[in-house]
């Protein structure tokens, strides 16, 4: 199934390196127009040290008002993927405001207050355009020390469906992803490269194994194109099974 963004521009968020990185750099492969969003400039700069047509900026997405002057200085899109996300892992009774905060700005706040830019010039330039929000398994099973980072995405699938009722009849669609463990910088620092950690994780995913980057950045490249033109306000697992048990 061939796929084409010719001419399309797309913003992608968290974009410096793992997931975000990998969506950023196959969708410029199939044709868009990329700009690259991050906090970190080093890894934005060494993203487009590879691909020198990709438009970098930089901004820590924590902050409101900083995040709403810069998106909207960037005009408009005709896709929006919001993957960037903090994952702060405390046992449950030990989580601290602070963290919650942090998360929620970041994995929830931020996600509304980008896509409300994004998706108000869709509607002013009468785009039937797309998002993606990058959810995660998390969502939806209870898993040891995530607290507060599960309730953060369940919050973003929530939204995700709110999104797709509200903007679907001016034809743009939302949907999101909902990985299992992918050994990214941000999964290994959660703890999931620990070989007993890993083992355990293993053994409740039936395809007995962890996912790969390509295989998220697959399924959103999938709900970004006109092949998808029928699929809105949903929460795709791309866990092997694992919620399926």
């Amino acid at each position: 199934m061939e796929i084409s963004f010719k001419g399309k521009r797309i913003l992608v968020t968290g974009a410096g390196q793992g997931i975000g990185r990998g969506i950023a750099v196959e969708l410029w492969r199939a044709g868009a127009n990329i700009v690259a969003l991050s906090r970190t400039r080093s890894h934005l700069e060494t993203l487009q040290s590879e691909y020198p047509s990709i438009d970098i900026v930089d901004v820590d997405i924590a902050d409101w008002q900083k995040t709403r002057e810069v998106v909207e200085s960037l005009g408009h899109f005709d896709a929006l993927v919001n993957n960037a996300a903090i994952a702060i892992c405390e046992p449950f009774l030990e989580c601290s405001a602070s963290s919650f905060d942090k998360t929620f700005d970041v994995n929830v706040k931020a996600v509304l207050n980008i896509s409300q830019i994004v998706a108000r010039k869709m509607v002013e330039n009468k785009t039937a355009g797309a998002i993606v929000n990058i959810s995660s398994q998390a969502s939806k099973a209870a898993l040891k020390d995530h607290a507060i980072y599960s309730a953060s995405k369940g919050a973003l699938d929530a939204l995700t469906r709110v999104m797709a009722m509200e903007l679907g009849p001016h034809g743009i669609r939302v949907n999101c992803v909902n990985p299992t463990v992918i050994l990214t910088e941000m999964a290994k620092a959660g703890g999931w490269n620990d070989p007993e950690r890993g083992k355990d994780m293993k053994s409740k995913i039936p395809l007995g194994r962890f996912g790969e980057v390509s295989e998220v950045v697959n399924a959103v490249v999938f709900l970004l194109s006109e092949k998808s033109s029928m699929i809105t306000g949903v929460e795709l697992p791309i866990d092997g099974g694992f919620l399926a048990t």
